[in-house]
């Protein structure tokens, strides 16, 4: 059986019919499908080079109204780096030289073409490596960019949090100074709705740079997309076909459940948006392996393989230049005031904080895929977790550590437990805080700390203190957990972690369930 043959395209620079003739008859001997167009000026030529893409420029090297010295410098005028052959038949050793020092990868002689097909394929060879080459410069280049973005973003997110934090404590403390106060009540409501709405960007921020605290557990990625159905078709309208693939394999991967749920509204959004006048929206959940560029170079297969998520629009599409920015906070191609430009960001850093990798596929006025590729797990899938309300906060008596180095949380959460009747010892920093436990003749019952502090880290801190006082409860408190989350002990217990930025409510609620989860003898 012969081998099928292989496709071609040649851009030929040539005044005469038969002489092409001639080149594709030869490349056609070796078992090539050409496709070519034949051009004889630089304005032919450019048209050919912008509207459709090229494996290789054979041309000749006199013409009437062009030359093969001109067709190289019209071929980079576009940028493209594509194997360009002159053949001629009137070309001297001193002139082919200097062609190949001006930039063309090989010469040939009309009427002796023994040397077409291996020239043709070493070039294709070299210009594929040199694509390679580049391909994996730009993917080395984007994705440290995206992690300098990344950290930039965290850092914002985390000092912004702290802020918060207190914005929204001390708007809370006044909201029962102000009770017979209604029009200033209605005021401090506004003044809460926009510190919601900051704590809102923030968190998107946090997605994005990965530093969010995560609670993954087993999921099939088929029932989350039954679950969530009815909230996206209602999110798409009327005007979208909504449709969902079917799948016979069990997509089963380990993820955050409420983070799996909003990626999927934000690519839903982004689809919408994508379709002004109507279309159709296609998510599927199946078993499917990543290509291998979004892999880096050498990574193992993993032993059970990945499971993908596929969102495929029929809207406008997107350029290239809009396809590298996409997923960069804040990179919006909407009006002024119709986002943030932070969904897509916040997908990004869900599925790389989850292991995962995700793919886009573009073209304008065809539509738009996203995929997402995360790893596969043969685990049982985990029951939903029904997490157990949190007391009132009561009124405590016990005696709390609090260490914080930003000087307005410290100084609400300070007045908050102590409006609840606890005895609060506090610290700016790790090490001072050691110096009061060590001074300090009582029982310590509660350390609440800070994650990252300039001198000490809240991990360290605990550990410190729990050399001295066994038997002290920890509760950490963070704008970010990820970068410290391996060390500390907060998956399942509900009480040993409070996210910034937290209200005085949740405080002093988080605060007692600490306390009576790892109560100790008086």
């Amino acid at each position: 059986m012969p081998a099928p043959a292989k496709p071609l395209r040649a851009l030929i620079v040539e005044d005469c019919q038969p002489d092409a003739d001639l080149l594709i008859a030869e490349l056609g001997a070796a078992g090539y499908a050409v496709t070519y167009e034949r051009v004889e000026t630089a304005a032919t030529m450019t048209a050919a080079l912008e509207q459709s893409q090229w494996d290789v420029v054979l041309s000749d090297y006199h013409l009437p109204q062009f030359s093969g010295p001109a067709a190289l410098e019209t071929l980079r005028a576009t940028g493209q780096d594509l194997p360009f052959i002159i053949i001629s038949g009137t070309i001297g050793e001193e002139t082919a030289v200097s062609a190949l020092k001006s930039g063309a990868h090989d010469f040939l002689v009309k009427g002796r073409l023994a040397r077409l097909i291996p020239a043709l394929e070493r070039e294709l060879r070299d210009a594929g490596s040199r694509r390679d080459r580049l391909r994996l410069e730009e993917q080395l280049r984007q994705s440290q960019k995206m992690e300098a973005i990344g950290q930039l973003a965290g850092g914002i997110a985390h000092d912004f949090n702290n802020v918060l934090t207190a914005i929204l404590g001390y708007s809370e403390l006044l909201r029962d100074q102000l009770r017979n106060a209604p029009d200033a009540l209605a005021d401090l409501e506004e003044i809460d709705k926009a510190g919601q709405r900051a704590a809102s960007l923030t968190r998107q921020l946090l997605a994005f740079s990965r530093k969010q605290h995560l609670q993954p557990q087993v999921l099939d990625l088929r029932q989350v997309i039954a679950d969530v159905e009815k909230m996206l078709r209602r999110i798409i309208g009327e005007d979208i076909r909504f449709e969902i693939g079917a799948c016979d394999t069990v997509a089963r991967v380990k993820a955050d459940r409420s983070q799996m749920e909003q990626v999927l509204m934000n690519l839903a959004v982004n689809a919408r948006d994508a379709m002004a006048k109507g279309g159709t929206l296609t998510i599927q959940a199946g078993r499917d392996d990543p290509p291998s560029r979004l892999l880096p170079p050498g990574a193992p297969s993993l032993p059970d393989g990945w499971v993908s998520l596929a969102l495929k629009d029929t809207g406008c599409g997107m350029p290239p230049e809009v396809q590298s920015q996409i997923f960069e906070p804040f990179f919006t191609t909407k009006g002024a005031g119709k986002g943030t430009g932070l969904g897509l960001s916040t997908v990004y850093g869900i599925v790389r904080q989850s292991g995962g990798h995700i793919h886009v596929e573009s073209q304008r006025g065809v539509g738009t895929s996203f995929t997402i590729y995360l790893p596969a797990v043969r685990d049982a899938i985990d029951s939903i977790a029904i997490p157990q309300a949190l007391n009132d906060g009561g009124v405590g008596t016990e005696t709390i550590l609090v260490v914080e180095d930003d000087d307005g949380i410290r100084a609400l959460v300070r007045k908050v437990l102590a409006s609840r009747g606890y005895t609060v010892l506090d610290a700016p920093g790790g090490n001072e805080a050691m110096v009061v436990s060590d001074g300090y003749p009582g029982i310590v019952h509660l350390l609440l700390t800070d994650i990252v502090m300039p001198d000490l880290s809240g991990p360290d801190l605990a550990q410190r203190i729990l050399g001295r006082r066994p038997k002290i409860a920890v509760l950490y408190m963070s704008g970010f957990s990820s970068r410290l989350s391996g060390q500390l002990d907060i998956r399942g217990t509900g009480a040993a972690f409070l996210h910034k930025p937290f209200t005085p409510e949740t405080l002093v609620k988080r605060v007692r369930a600490s306390l009576e989860r790892f109560a100790q003898p008086a």
